[in-house]
């Protein structure tokens, strides 16, 4: 890391009147020429601040083109924050500034005004402010012929703002799941595919739920719980694949018919009427068959018997159920039936749509990771699991019908629109150098949050003489679960040779309690960059830790109680944050505040990331499933493409509790359960809270007092042992 000591004694006055309300790391990060820079802002450290008088300072004083500077967000919401804040900036009368914070100001209204004034700013107009997905939109829309149709549509669940769409007719009507859908439909046409299908549906949806059910209510004795591709119930996996084998070669059979050929009623497994034949399936665990046999021979009935043994090896399961049946019937045994999609599913239509959830977020998984399907699928064949095989059997084919489709009728997804872009720069050197020439600043907002397929895209944009500067906090990395790399922040230094690290320090928004107290959580994790945040702000106060015997009773009770203090205190609803990991765990809080008429914002951590309040509130903070950490280890089937590690879940899980910590500036309030504290509030030493607790009746104190002399006597006693008078 190169010497990143500056001195600003000597810089001309227009220069020090850009920088003068920066502090001394926050100028160093503005003024830095390195080719490769990254800025660590810290929770409230002025990142805001930093991006926007770099940005100022490359136009205003260094004479950079705004045309060469590309500012690429991750959302909407954050290039428009960008933008207003360049339009404040030009704007001497604050006429824009009060407009943007007029509560009463509507979006439309915000984004028609932010157009007009960006109009009329023509140094502002012609800066490149993006997301990622705008950004390859446009270069898509503008060069990107020579891989896809450039007059493509743009097939979305969203309403396609993030992309800033003026020509609607640009948007298909189809959305990805609906054309998903239709290649499972066209994909269930083949007999083999649309059985494997029902099979997975009816094995890990249907039967799966039921089992679960029925294990927690009785005994599995005698109860009937896997489906047959017929949609009925019966007693046994191998019951199951006889019925299945008979309705997939068009057979017809009654399941457990109540017989009586002599002495007695009974219920032989199956009855073919085709052939006149009963099929009994033996196991170690049925009934002695002596009785029943003597039933079939008395009665003249022929009965052909299966055994366990041959039920794990299909070839000579087939040949055991062909050998039984062939020659019994007069047709010709024919596994060439017609089968329909609807026929078939029309009493699983919401389990289908669990399935083509799956798919869809599986297909964003390897898209985002850029991986072949075919190495993918092979790679699941080595799978342990039956489940996980059979899924990717059943997804891989019409992800890449999905793919074909989308190709043929000339529309892109979200995931393409990166692909397609990087794929248009790599193997088109025109394209790409044209694109490095004209930006040769380019400044990447929340790079904590990065994937690695808009790492490869920022790779092919920079050249060696660009600038690449790039700002976040790696302390703030919550969003691995949509497929963001740490490791990027992490380790800048690897990918990006010869680079500056800057680090912002000071924390302006929160009290030193608060800041010190984040500060010790966050040193657990070991996948950080070590740094030492302090506050500029000094309070003596301290944060207040409540343990509930139950959070839903006396927690809500202290939650509501302080709501209403702060209140009295002069505090404003906007003014009071309460923050959960996960909604439901909000429901009675919010059931209570409602019932009290105090309307405070509430939001899940992830959805607070950038807010600020003065005081906050952390709910749910217990230990294991439902509280804070709530870690779970993703589904076997998307470990396939991506397997995250326990410890690191967990590591995401406290830059989760770090985010909400920070939001507090000056009072932090947090409720947890007596026995049952969340591991992190163990982690915050205990010179920065305080701790209150519920009352508990005494009931362990034996004694009362004399009614007469007031001296302490026993429960039990009738009389006072020092006045002698007798207690009630």
């Amino acid at each position: 890391m190169k010497d990143i000591s500056f001195f600003f004694l000597s810089f001309p006055q227009p220069l020090i009147r850009i920088i003068n309300n920066l502090n001394e790391k926050q100028k160093a990060s503005v003024l830095s020429d390195a080719k490769r820079v990254l800025v660590l802002a810290g929770a409230g450290s002025g990142k805001t601040k930093t991006v926007i008088s770099k940005l100022l300072h490359l136009v205003s004083e260094k004479s950079v083109k705004s045309s060469s500077i590309l500012a690429i967000t991750l959302t909407k919401n954050a290039a428009n924050e960008m933008t207003d804040r360049l339009l404040i900036s030009s704007d001497l009368t604050c006429e824009y500034e009060a407009f943007i914070q007029n509560k009463f100001t509507t979006a439309i209204q915000k984004e028609l005004e932010r157009k007009k004034r960006i109009s009329n700013e023509p140094w502002i107009s012609n800066l490149t402010i993006k997301t990622f997905h705008s950004l390859c939109y446009k270069i898509l829309r503008d060069n990107g012929n020579p891989v896809f149709d450039n007059k493509f549509k743009l097939i979305t669940d969203n309403s396609a703002e993030d992309v800033d769409l003026k020509n609607h007719e640009l948007i298909s009507v189809e959305k990805p799941k609906e054309i998903l859908g239709k290649m499972l439909i066209l994909a269930c046409k083949d007999r083999d595919y649309i059985l494997k299908l029902k099979r997975y549906i009816l094995d890990f949806y249907v039967d799966k739920v039921a089992i679960e059910r029925e294990m927690k209510l009785y005994t599995n004795e005698g109860r009937t719980t896997y489906t047959t591709l017929k949609g009925e119930k019966v007693k046994s996996k191998s019951e199951r694949d006889i019925a299945d084998w008979l309705y997939r070669h068009n057979i017809k059979y009654v399941y457990e018919k109540v017989t009586n050929f002599k002495d007695f009623n009974f219920k032989p497994d199956f009855f073919i009427p085709q052939a006149n034949l009963y099929l009994e399936h033996v196991t170690d665990k049925s009934y002695k068959m002596a009785d029943k046999e003597r039933q079939f021979i008395e009665g003249g009935k022929n009965c052909a018997v299966t055994y366990e043994s041959i039920m794990n090896n299909s070839i000579l399961f087939n040949l055991a159920m062909e050998r039984i049946v062939k020659g019994k019937i007069t047709e010709e045994i024919s596994s060439n039936i017609s089968l329909s999609y609807e026929e078939e599913f029309n009493r699983y239509h919401n389990k289908i749509d669990e399935f083509l959830k799956m798919t869809m977020r599986l297909q964003s998984m390897i898209k985002g990771e850029d991986l072949d399907l075919d190495i993918l699928l092979e790679k699941s064949f080595k799978n342990d699991h039956e489940r996980v095989r059979v899924f990717y059997e059943l997804a891989i084919p019409i992800i890449k019908s999905y793919k074909d489709y989308c190709t043929n009728k000339s529309f892109v997804d979200f995931d393409d629109l990166i692909i397609l872009t990087v794929k248009l720069l790599k193997e088109n050197d025109d394209i790409r150098e044209f694109y490095q020439a004209k930006f040769k600043y380019l400044m990447v907002d929340e790079f904590q949050d990065v994937n690695g397929l808009q790492v490869k895209l920022l790779d092919l944009l920079v050249k060696d003489d660009s600038q690449l500067f790039c700002v976040g906090d790696d302390w703030q990395s919550i969003y691995g679960f949509r497929g963001s790399n740490v490791d990027y922040i992490v380790n800048f230094e690897s990918h990006y040779k010869n680079c500056e690290i800057h680090k912002l320090d000071v924390n302006y928004r929160s009290t030193q309690t608060i800041v010190g107290a984040s500060n010790e959580v966050i040193k657990h994790n070991k996948n950080q960059i070590s740094k030492e945040i302090r506050a500029f702000k000094e309070a003596p106060t301290k944060i207040d830790i409540y343990r509930a015997k139950r959070l839903d009773l006396d927690g809500v009770d202290y939650l509501v109680d302080k709501v209403k203090e702060l209140y009295n205190r002069g505090f404003g609803k906007d003014d009071i944050l309460v923050l959960y990991r996960r909604s439901k765990m909000f429901t009675p809080y919010l059931d209570a505040l409602k019932a009290n008429k105090l309307f405070v914002s509430c939001k899940t951590i992830h959805a607070s990331k950038g807010l600020e309040a003065k005081a906050v509130f952390i709910i749910g903070l217990t230990e294991g499933n439902g509280g804070f950490p709530d870690i779970w280890l993703d589904d076997a089937i998307f470990r396939v493409v991506k397997d995250v590690k326990y410890d690191m879940l967990l590591e995401e899980e406290r830059r989760l509790f770090y985010v909400a910590i920070t939001r507090a500036k000056d009072e932090l309030f947090l409720i947890t359960e007596i026995g049952n504290e969340s591991s992190f509030v163990d982690e915050i030493p205990h010179h920065f809270y305080t701790v209150k607790k519920p009352i508990f009746r005494d009931d362990l104190d034996q004694t009362k007092k004399c009614k007469d002399c007031n001296d302490m006597i026993s429960l039990s006693d009738r009389f006072c042992k020092s006045c002698g008078v007798k207690q009630n």
